[in-house]
């Protein structure tokens, strides 16, 4: 079966990325204030040069990362991918005195968004975002990374045999990335995502441990 065609659209891809320390302390700042005003005003009365205006810098360097309100929310989503992604390889891959079991247990509960981080923050209106903001390309990155995620953690666990196949892996990542979406466009309450998280817990480590590989 061929892949649809990407429907990538430049207007909602931030322009450049950040690279030296004063840049992504901007960049930072724009996604802090960019979060303030979504959580007080809501997605339809955000507006750049309010984002600027709460940043405390001009709108044209605002529009130097980011072209349009939907570029700089789409380059938030990546932001926050990305820093789940660099704290799994902190705090689960890197360790080498944690067993299997914890670190799968730990990666749940950080793929499930439980892991008590504040930096980031997701609303069920995002999801509404999507269509507008994301391409099938760079959904499709983020999922590869994602996945090479799970690779990574199963790569540390010297202590599991046999190795996972890929394809339970993939199952596993479908099952707690999608999982972690749905719930969050139907508003699961606190309670409702713990038991989930906790029930997903159970089932990625029995589905490991008895793997044939």
């Amino acid at each position: 079966m061929s892949r649809p065609s990407s429907t990538e659209n430049p207007r909602t891809r931030p322009l450049k990325r950040p690279r030296q320390a004063r840049a992504r302390f901007t960049v930072q700042a724009i996604y802090d204030a960019y979060v303030r005003i979504w959580q007080q005003e809501g997605w339809e009365q955000l507006t750049t040069r309010k984002v600027a205006l709460e940043t405390g810098i001009a709108i044209g360097t605002l529009y130097d990362y980011f072209p349009n309100k939907e570029a700089l929310h789409s380059g938030y989503v990546r932001h926050c991918i990305e820093q789940m992604i660099r704290r799994i390889d902190e705090q689960i891959v890197a360790p080498a005195d944690l067993d299997w079991q914890q670190r799968i247990q730990l990666l749940v509960q950080h793929l499930a968004g439980l892991a008590g981080d504040k930096s980031t923050w997701f609303s069920p209106e995002m999801m509404q975002l999507e269509p507008k903001v994301a391409d099938t390309r760079l959904q499709q990155r983020a999922y590869n990374e994602l996945l090479a995620v799970w690779h990574r953690v199963v790569d540390a666990c010297p202590d599991l045999s046999p190795r996972p196949s890929d394809a339970t892996l993939e199952a596993l990542h479908l099952s707690v990335w999608g999982g972690r979406r749905y719930a969050l466009q139907v508003e699961l309450d606190d309670e409702s995502r713990q038991a989930w998280a906790a029930e997903m817990e159970r089932l990625c480590t029995m589905a490991l441990l008895h793997d044939p590989g």
